[in-house]
């Protein structure tokens, strides 16, 4: 266990403080939880990269975090009414796809690494933006309607095509 693995496990921690403030309409603190959890990830990949301290583990916990995060606030926030159903369920079905994709070929013993794509960072991005604005909005109490209807297009736009491009990936290892 070193540095960035505890900032990991910090962020994970977070994430229960993040849809606990959602939850009770406490956006401003669901707000700072997450910029500390965005924060938490840009140190932890720092300090691993700089220092020498890449890990197993962290390569299997730091995606956890990511995606726990995001899973948990697109879900809360689609739940509570801050966000359209159909986005959260856009993001959350895409990650499933690509789970399932990975278990199944290692199921049948054809195991798939998956590889980022530009299209997939993009969509992360895309996704961290989404959101922060959707917790800013409302914590801060600004009006970012134009910037949130815009990001929520990208996101479902980006989305897509990350999934579609998964697929594709997932089909030509699968027929080799």
């Amino acid at each position: 266990m070193n540095i960035p693995n505890l900032l990991t496990l910090l962020r994970i921690l977070l994430v229960p403080v993040v849809v606990w403030a959602i939850s009770q309409g406490q956006m401003a603190l669901a707000l700072a939880a997450f910029v500390i959890a965005g924060i938490t990830d840009a140190v932890d990949g720092y300090i691993a990269k700089h220092f020498d301290q890449q890990t197993e583990l962290g390569a299997y916990l730091d995606p956890l975090a990511d995606k726990t995060l995001i899973v948990s606030i697109y879900v809360s926030l689609a739940i509570f009414g801050f966000i359209p159903p159909w986005v959260a369920i856009l993001v959350v079905s895409r990650d499933i796809m690509i789970v399932g994709a990975v278990v199944l070929s290692t199921l049948i013993e054809r195991p798939l690494t998956i590889q980022p794509l530009m299209v997939s960072k993009a969509n992360t991005v895309a996704q961290i933006v989404f959101a922060a604005l959707v917790l800013a909005a409302k914590g801060l109490k600004i009006d970012l309607d134009w910037a949130i209807f815009l990001c929520m297009w990208a996101v479902a736009a980006l989305t897509l095509a990350s999934a579609g491009a998964y697929l594709v990936s997932w089909t030509r290892h699968m027929a080799n």
